[in-house]
């Protein structure tokens, strides 16, 4: 009988209850909680926040039975106040629709009623933040212990309505009003804990209750979250020999291809490196290596910003994004760099660090990241390349394979004529090295393509079981042009014993028209 793999359920006592696996994170629990202090974790969508969250509120719940077996029961041994009961406040922003005036002040309304009924605290007619503030004075009294306050995914009501200015300042506001008291009733307070995917550094939140202590780059909790890859073969050795099984093949190189494909994720320059955990267990639920963190929501915002703002995305696999750690840290709507957005998104993460100049290098995580956002952005860029008319990857995959060079002059030519422009100003450049980054990274998904030789950069080669295929390409030059270049620079040198089909192409294309104006190929007897 297979083990149950807790696909999609972020609530710990179920998991305990019912049986299903559960990757032992209570050792940093026990030392989050015997800090004291009011602590502030930023994470991506999917990343285990909320059964993070679930598991704190079991433990000052007092739910001992919950943890038994697991390393925070040895832990509090000796502990004479271990597994008291404490009032649990917990704000879970997930699930609600914020994208109307008064949604949020309608789930913290919502929440406070229920509380209130429990603890005898019911006062309509006074704001939520003195309705907020009376119910931990009253839940101090009724219980005889300090409260405790768990905020999940705080900023939701700030990112549903990013592009409602107004509304999203007033979603601040309401917060502003809210969570204040959580400065001014300390002495009630026992435990704080609040996560989200993007941390607004101009939310009250963060500037009122200044007290927070933000791990998110913290190398003592960087694995709060995620799985890492000890943890993945030690919870998970049935799983991977299924895949294995069911892939055809070896343990090893099923492993090898998990951490291609899922793992990758640090927090820290010294942080182990993370799965993702949703997409690693489906990948052992259904035993497939599939994109399954898309699968949850694809990038709309994000993919609109990226186009607009003219971002480089040859960046993305050239190892040229930096950032500071307060960049990392913080976000506003307002501010033009995408990267701490791209980053606490999950999109980009900590590839390496210059001590010396206190700077990140950011990357793509993994494979699934990598060609999931890039598959998003293609339609942004070519919003006509769909099955439909044939300028798919799939398609152009295809006539590569076959050394059929007509067919993809033809698909080249019709992506270039179908480029979308938001202005008459935009500059073809930016589109046109997009394009061509966007088509050959995501063709580079399934043939060998690299961009890079000894002698130069050339602007793509790409290699099949059959093919090898040097494409140089230029903006309002012609095409012999392109073909000079592959030549001078010696390009073709280092496949001169290879025994498959070598093609030098040169493409030209027109700034004016915006059209491809020239396609010439060479094959390799030229050489």
């Amino acid at each position: 009988m297979e083990r149950k793999l807790p696909v999609g359920i972020q609530g710990f006592e179920k998991i305990r209850t019912d049986n299903f696996l559960y990757v032992d994170k209570t050792e940093s629990i026990y030392r989050l909680v015997h800090n004291n202090v009011p602590y502030f974790l930023s994470r991506p969508r999917r990343f285990g926040k909320s059964l993070l969250l679930s598991t704190l509120r079991s433990y000052w719940e007092g739910k001992k039975e919950l943890f038994q077996g697991l390393a925070i029961e040895k832990l509090e041994k000796g502990n004479a106040d271990a597994w008291k009961p404490y009032p649990v406040f917990y704000f879970d922003f997930n699930g609600a629709d914020y994208s109307k005036t008064g949604a949020l002040e309608g789930k913290l309304s919502f929440l406070l009623d229920t509380w209130e009924k429990e603890y005898g605290a019911s006062h309509p007619d006074n704001t939520l933040s003195e309705r907020f503030e009376n119910l931990l004075k009253a839940a101090r009294a009724k219980a005889g212990s300090r409260c405790v306050v768990l905020v999940d995914e705080y900023d939701k009501p700030l990112m549903d309505v990013i592009e409602d200015r107004k509304l999203q300042e007033h979603n601040k506001e309401v917060f502003k009003g809210f969570f204040s008291v959580l400065k001014s009733c300390d002495e009630l307070i026992q435990f704080i804990f609040i996560t989200g995917v993007s941390k607004f550094h101009k939310v009250s939140i963060f500037s009122d209750l200044n007290q927070l202590a933000d791990i998110t780059l913290d190398e003592d909790f960087s694995a709060l979250c995620g799985i890492t890859d000890a943890e993945a073969g030690e919870y998970f050795a049935e799983e991977i020999e299924a895949l294995a099984k069911r892939q055809g093949l070896s343990e090893t190189e099923c492993i090898n291809q998990l951490r291609v494909q899922y793992d990758g994720y640090r927090f820290h320059p010294q942080g182990e490196r993370l799965y993702n955990p949703y997409s690693l267990l489906k990948a052992f639920f259904s035993k497939e290596f599939g994109s399954y963190w898309f699968e949850t929501g694809t990038p709309s915002f994000l993919v609109s910003r990226v186009k607009e703002s003219g971002f480089d995305l040859r960046k993305f696999t050239n190892r040229t994004i930096y950032a500071g750690e307060a960049t990392l840290k913080d976000y506003t709507r307002d501010s033009p760099d995408l990267v701490p957005l791209l980053y606490q998104t999950g999109y980009l993460t900590i590839s390496d660090y210059d001590r010396r100049r206190r700077r990140y290098t950011l990357c793509f995580p993994n494979e699934e990241v990598k060609y999931g956002f890039l598959e998003c952005l293609m339609p942004a860029y070519v919003p006509k390349a769909t099955a439909g008319n044939g300028l798919d990857i799939f398609t152009l995959e295809e006539y590569v394979e076959n050394g059929q060079l007509d067919e993809m002059r033809d698909v080249f030519a019709a992506l270039f004529a179908n480029i979308t422009y938001t202005t008459a100003e935009d500059p073809f450049e930016h589109y046109f090295q997009s394009v061509i980054y966007l088509v050959f990274t995501l063709l580079g998904k399934y043939t060998e393509c690299e961009r890079h030789t000894y002698a130069g950069r050339i602007d793509c080669r790409v290699a099949t079981a059959d093919y090898i295929y040097l494409f140089e390409f230029k903006r309002d030059d012609t095409a012999e042009a392109a073909l000079r270049q592959i030549d001078t620079k010696d390009y073709a040198l280092p496949f001169a014993a290879d025994s498959r089909t070598l093609y030098k192409i040169g493409v030209s294309f027109d700034s004016k028209t915006r059209k491809l104006d020239g396609w010439k190929v060479e094959s390799g007897e030229t050489i």
